[in-house]
């Protein structure tokens, strides 16, 4: 069922603001360019907002591990432009038109342009974790950029494949999303050279994390609204893209309503009333509620992944950051 209680990550916010002011200093510092559409496209989309998460992930794990350097700083800078490479390539990939509530960039500059600006985002966040001097931390964030890459061919592959297993959606959402969050909770550790038992705990943490997240989101794009979204509803389903509800609703349906899955995803030029069809679908089968009851479930399991940490208000914030991952609306 829908979770009652709708919580924030602003004591999350409130916990890493000192240092996320210096992250973002550091950010618009690294997207200065004496070619002009650089900084122009990066701070485009930087600045149109966004939760910040996964950069505060490193921090608040870094945090709690009692960070005795600075290089946090620099580490926490290039996750956040490695999130934000994978959001203008995304855009181009899915013909994306919005992107958290603004036009997107692709539609401004056009599809060349996002997509070399987001491979320079990765070089300067590659130059960035070098910085750090954390040959470790360095391995887990390029091992990262691979796997999310991964994920998105696979997302690809998978396209409009209506009988796509829940291993192998797991598998897509694990890499394409959980791996940033698994690997930006991990760094937290690593570069405050905590133990081997509390780095693993806030890797684990950042998994289950994103899953949660990307499945909240999956429910999202059959149950919000464009202006609380900042995207397009929808966008999932003319996207060809097989989310857990509709996995949910296809496993439950009788061999008719298969067929009809099947045609709606087979149909190349897919319209406002297939949408609507799809969301009766998924209302009869109770599959957003089913979604969120697995977020809920992922949600809980970060924040017992947790529990290894003696209780304070950094850890306090973090789970406050589980509990939002499955009951956010936006």
């Amino acid at each position: 069922m829908i979770p009652e209680k709708i919580t924030s990550i602003d004591k999350l916010i409130n916990i890493t603001s000192k240092d996320m002011g210096r992250v973002n200093d550091l950010i618009i510092q690294r997207t200065l360019s004496d070619t002009e559409i650089i900084p122009k496209i990066s701070q485009y989309l930087i600045s149109s907002g966004g939760k910040r998460l996964r950069p505060m992930l490193t921090i608040s794990a870094s945090q709690m591990c009692e960070c005795k350097n600075e290089h946090h700083i620099s580490l926490a800078a290039s996750v956040e432009f490695m999130h934000t490479a994978t959001l203008l390539h995304d855009d181009v990939v899915d013909d994306s038109s919005m992107r958290r509530g603004k036009i997107s960039a692709r539609m401004l500059w056009g599809n060349e342009a996002s997509v070399l600006v987001g491979d320079y985002l990765l070089g300067e966040a590659f130059k960035m974790m070098v910085d750090a001097k954390s040959l470790e931390s360095l391995e887990v964030l390029s091992s990262a950029a691979s796997i999310i890459a991964e994920g998105e061919v696979m997302q690809l592959v998978y396209s409009n494949k209506i009988n796509i297993s829940e291993e192998q959606y797991f598998k897509i959402i694990n890499n394409k999303t959980a791996k940033l969050f698994s690997a930006a909770s991990e760094v937290g550790a690593i570069i405050s050279d905590s133990s081997t038992d509390f780095r693993n705990s806030l890797r684990d943490y950042g998994q289950y994390l994103g899953i949660a997240f990307q499945l909240s989101d999956d429910a999202l794009d059959y149950s919000s609204t464009n202006d609380a979204l900042g995207k397009d509803i929808g966008d999932d389903f003319y996207e060809g893209k097989i989310t857990f509800p509709v996995i949910a609703a296809y496993r439950k349906s009788s061999a008719i309503e298969k067929k009809v899955w099947e045609e709606l995803h087979n149909k190349v030029d897919k319209d406002h009333d297939d949408f609507n069809t799809v969301l009766e679908l998924l209302e009869s089968k109770n599959a957003i509620n089913i979604t969120l009851d697995e977020a809920k479930k992922y949600g809980q399991k970060a924040i017992d992944a947790l529990q290894v940490f003696p209780k304070s208000d950094i850890r306090d914030a973090l789970i406050e950051g589980a509990h939002f991952s499955y009951s956010r609306k936006s």
